[in-house]
């Protein structure tokens, strides 16, 4: 954390406005992994200015994909054309940044025969265990060997198809199957995989490399391996995240804010509690151009209608249910609903230690080791404190943050702005991992906010 990296916070006004979200931060690093595989360029399109995308970009460059900017705004154009090795210390320059290291294995062991991978960073809001993309990968053929800067991996029997299972649908282990098994020799079989609509955008992206990839019911996911993948030229699905946190920012400050790019498809289950809490939002669907008319944009405007927020039971959970990024927006709202509310947190064990610094400002919020409100889920015997229940309405005043990951420094920010009085918000470089020209898109909002 840098001496410029604090924001200060003059809370109590509504959000009022226009923003735009691009592509989902979730599938464009993936989408970049994914052109180590072809033989041809890819263009992607819609790439958001963040910190992840800027650590992905590096990775390729020391591995000599080059990686260029488009004649549009957001356009990036990938050649993997000369891919080759990165000694320790260029790799190791971005160890700790970021989480999307471990997913360059299969794509360098396809081209190269073997990858390394530093220590892993991201968000810290559990353990995240890289133990299922490693059992992967064995399952391949890859041989993985531990040293104290990483893990060394080869496979000197090329990578085969197999048939796996996820102890949990996870996303990360999931993706990490897709981009191995596309050119590894035979059939893979993935069980309970994760189906996150960033999923299938990625499996979209390497169709269109040439992959062959049956998405079946239940979480079944079928790869058949081919020797070689092309370029893709590729939109990506638009980011449901950041759109909630605007969403979730429009209702905990009494505010109004129009998300263009935001799409219904992706979002129904945020969209249906939103409306429970009190919240109103209004769906304009994309519009291609047609006979010489201009075409029309897809956008949500999301507003509180005024009246009291009322208290809602939800449970976080992999797609379809309601996802774990969205809760924490949500969370700051809820202060403001009039009743208990519950929240259940089912896919990290440790992602509600974010609620003390509301409390710090006023909010009245209890973390438990139970599970509350709905199914006994994995955490329930763990001693994770994975549910919270939230009284209000509670009125918020102004405090000191420190923000502590992702979608928690958000959520903060939105506290501080609901918040009376002036705050002060520590570490705010790391929102930029997630969201775009975020200072900018407060400013064309009305929120009172600059860098101390």
């Amino acid at each position: 954390m840098t001496v410029n990296d604090v924001l200060t916070v003059h809370g109590g006004t509504p959000l009022h406005g226009r923003i735009r979200v691009r592509g989902a931060k979730n599938l464009v690093s993936k989408a970049m992994v994914a052109a180590l595989l072809g033989d041809a360029p890819s263009r992607l399109y819609d790439v958001p200015r963040i910190r992840d995308v800027e650590v992905v970009r590096g990775l390729l460059e020391i591995h000599g994909v080059r990686v260029s900017d488009g004649d549009d705004e957001g356009e990036l154009i990938l050649d993997p054309a000369n891919v080759e090795s990165a000694t320790t210390d260029e790799i190791n320059v971005h160890a700790g940044s970021s989480r999307i290291p471990i997913l360059f294995c299969g794509p360098l062991l396809h081209r190269l025969g073997h990858a390394f991978i530093p220590d892993l960073g991201g968000c810290h809001i559990g353990p995240r265990p890289i133990d299922f993309h490693i059992q992967a990968l064995r399952q391949f053929g890859a041989v993985v060997d531990k040293a104290p800067e990483g893990m060394h991996l080869t496979a000197p029997n090329g990578l085969h198809g197999t048939k796996l299972e996820l102890p949990y649908p996870s996303v990360g282990a999931t993706e990490q199957v897709l981009l191995t098994a596309v050119m590894a020799e035979g059939v893979t079989e993935l069980r309970n995989a994760a189906v996150e609509p960033e999923i299938i955008d990625l499996i979209c992206v390497l169709q269109k490399m040439g992959a062959i990839i049956k998405v079946h019911t239940d979480r079944v996911i079928e790869i058949q391996g081919v020797p070689r993948l092309g370029g893709y030229t590729h939109r990506p699905i638009p980011d449901r995240i950041e759109a909630a946190s605007w969403a979730a920012a429009a209702l905990a400050t009494g505010g109004d804010i129009e998300v263009l790019g935001a799409e219904q498809v992706d979002m129904m289950t945020f969209l249906n509690v939103f409306r429970s809490v009190g919240g109103a939002y209004e769906v304009t669907d994309m519009r291609p151009p047609r006979n010489g008319s201009p075409g029309q944009e897809g956008k949500i405007r999301f507003w509180h209608p005024g009246g009291e927020l009322k208290a809602v039971a939800l449970e976080t959970d992999v797609h379809p249910g309601f996802m774990t990024d969205w809760q924490q927006p949500l969370v700051v709202a809820l202060t403001q609903a009039r009743g208990l509310s519950i929240v259940h947190e089912t896919v990290y064990e440790q992602r509600l230690g974010y609620t003390e610094a509301l409390n710090s400002m006023g909010a009245t919020i209890q973390v438990y080791r139970d599970c509350l409100g709905g199914t006994p889920c994995r955490f329930g015997r763990r001693d994770f404190k994975h549910s919270a229940v939230i009284a209000g309405p509670s009125k918020l005043h102004a405090a000191d943050l420190v923000i502590p990951d992702l979608r928690a420094g958000f959520s903060h920010l939105i506290a501080a702005l609901a918040a009376e009085g002036t705050s002060r918000v520590y570490g705010v470089d790391l929102i930029n991992r997630g969201y775009e020209d975020f200072e900018a898109k407060l400013a064309a909002l009305g929120a009172h906010a600059e860098r101390s």
